[in-house]
């Protein structure tokens, strides 16, 4: 592993800039023309406009709650340039922009270093056009900034391992570990790298860095915990000194159920121990599953020379793998800082693998299955299923099926002007397209039903300017989206909706000029009797207005300490 020479520096910037060119086209297209969608990003999104407005950066709280089943380094993110841009709609999905696009800058250096150029930008390509990465790197979940932080360790952990010494580097991904952990608490997994290095070089593999460290191992370690330690240390300090009873239940709840807990008993995403292998990567880590056929071989032949550099990165997935396989709880992105790792042991054989016919026209059909899948989702919803059609306009705004035809037909010029030879240009010209469509037609369409933009503005239109609205099972969007003033029961009341009912009725005949924003399924019982005003069809349920009174009962039964006024800023 080596830096480049004088020479080589201007063909470094250059792919860097064409790397972080497509990055931008292929994850910004459409960036600012959408709101945030649930079911995390208004959360995320809510916290972190909150943060950056009052300061409040070590307590993440959701409409005057705290919030404590994340660590907060994502939502800095996001408040961090909210604060820079004053635009949400474009600062809440900025970090797994530029996430996304250092990953894959990452990615290719070190593939450089380990191995070529071309090895290294073959890995970033097929990074920056897998399925699960695009994904991602369009959203506005904690996810993609944890593949980057993982990244980073890697990169820094293995630039040390494959041709140290470089103790530095080394320290550096242990710190990029720790933050991956204040990210989500996962980030530690990084750290494992070593765990691989050491099996192979104790086999006798070659690529490997053959000195010793002595007690300089526990660098990264110790890098972690003082990257953990610039959020843990300060939120269990003010925690301490509060002696607030809600803080000191955050700090257990954090430290606690949602890590330890949650890993060994999972409350929610139960799936089988092989749903990563079977129901995820097989997919979503396309188009690199599918040359599976030809860099297994390869892997094998690595094996056999005992060259240990894509190895150090398979064990490493295998190790990802068996940790979130051992968990009841599941989820198709927890195996995401993976797919990296995955992109740099398949680079050194992209380019031959590409030279084949066959390779390309296998990922040539995997275009071509996109393009057909389109074209009948559109005969599908207008000619055959009219009625589904209605159901998107209902539900989501969706009025027509131009989007997919365009994506049908303009793909469909794609590939016959590519053909089969050419089956990876087809693979991420087609993914552009489907990303621009989406990004400049889709969203723009579907975004007034799927933030509750609409709902919001039906509630300003209706409401008079001095009535106090109350909120009943509220999402996080609607707190985003209103533009007023409101009055919530507690996050996560679902789990008791008798008692939130109760509150809001207490609440609702406390006083004059007060209504409450209730859905259809909730008028029974405590609101059955008292007036009501139709609003709005929205997000699959019928809104009402409900005014004074609610059944004195349930008012008797309410709590008043569980109103929470929440001021939008």
């Amino acid at each position: 592993m080596r830096a480049p020479a004088a020479g080589e520096a201007a063909q470094l910037r250059r792919d860097l800039l064409w790397l972080a060119l497509v990055g931008a086209v292929l994850f910004g297209a459409g960036l600012g023309l959408r709101d945030p969608w649930p079911a995390d990003e208004p959360r995320f999104a809510l916290i972190a406009r909150d943060m950056a407005v009052t300061g409040d950066w070590l307590f993440p709280r959701i409409g005057g709650d705290l919030y404590q089943d994340k660590p907060p380094v994502f939502m800095w993110a996001i408040g961090g340039l909210y604060a820079l841009t004053g635009e949400l709609r474009l600062a809440f999905l900025l970090p797994s922009l530029l996430a996304a696009i250092g990953t894959l800058l990452l990615v290719y250096d070190l593939g450089r270093r380990a191995w070529s150029r071309e090895a290294g930008l073959a890995s970033a390509l097929l990074l920056a056009f897998s399925v699960q990465f695009v994904i991602q790197a369009r959203a506005a979940q904690i996810d993609m900034l944890l593949a980057f932080l993982s990244t980073a360790a890697l990169y820094g952990i293995g630039r040390h391992l494959l041709a140290g010494p470089d103790w530095r580097a080394y320290a550096l991904g242990g710190f990029a570990a720790g933050l991956g952990v204040i990210t989500k608490g996962t980030g530690f997994l990084a750290l494992l790298l070593v765990l691989p290095f050491f099996a192979l070089r104790r086999l006798g593999f070659a690529g490997l860095w053959a000195g010793r460290g002595g007690a300089r191992w526990w660098l990264a370690p110790a890098a972690a915990l003082a990257a953990i330690a610039c959020w843990l240390v300060p939120m269990l300090v003010a925690a301490a000194l509060s002696g607030d009873p809600d803080l000191a239940a955050y700090r257990d709840e954090i430290l606690l159920k949602q890590t330890v807990t949650r890993y060994a008993s999972a409350w929610h995403h139960h799936e089988p121990w092989h749903y990563f292998l079977v129901n995820v990567i097989p997919g979503l880590w396309l188009p690199g599953t599918a040359l599976l056929p030809w860099l297994v071989p390869r892997w094998r032949a690595a094996w056999r020379e005992r060259d240990g550099r894509p190895w150090l990165f398979l064990g490493w997935i295998a190790l990802v793998l068996v940790f979130f396989s051992a968990s009841t709880g599941k989820r198709g992105v927890y195996i995401l800082p993976a797919l990296p790792a995955f992109a740099l042991a398949a680079g050194p054989w992209l380019a031959a693998i590409a030279a084949r016919r066959s390779a390309q026209a296998l990922v040539f059909a995997l275009a071509a299955a996109v393009v057909l899948v389109a074209a009948g989702g559109a005969v599908y919803l207008e000619l055959l299923r009219p009625d589904k059609l209605a159901q998107l306009a209902e539900r989501y705004d969706v009025v027509s099926v131009a989007p997919l035809v365009a994506i049908a037909v303009a793909g469909a010029v794609l590939l016959a002007l590519l053909r089969p030879r050419r089956g990876f240009a087809a693979w991420a010209g087609l993914l552009a397209l489907v990303v621009v469509v989406q990004g400049f037609w889709i969203n723009p369409m579907m975004n007034g039903a799927r933030s509750a933009r609409d709902l919001a503005d039906a509630v300003e239109r209706t409401i008079a300017p001095g009535t106090e609205l109350g909120l009943v099972a509220y999402r996080e969007q609607y707190l985003l989206q209103l533009r007023r003033p409101t009055t919530n029961f507690g996050h996560r009341r679902s789990f008791d909706p008798e008692q939130e009912d109760g509150d809001a009725a207490l609440w609702l005949n406390a006083a004059p000029d007060r209504a409450l924003l209730v859905e259809d399924e909730r008028l029974a019982g405590c609101f059955a009797t008292s007036a009501k005003r139709f609003l709005i069809h929205a997000n699959r349920r019928d809104w009402y207005l409900v005014m004074a009174p609610a059944d004195p009962a349930c008012a008797a039964a309410g709590n008043p300490a569980a109103a929470r006024r929440y001021q939008p800023f």
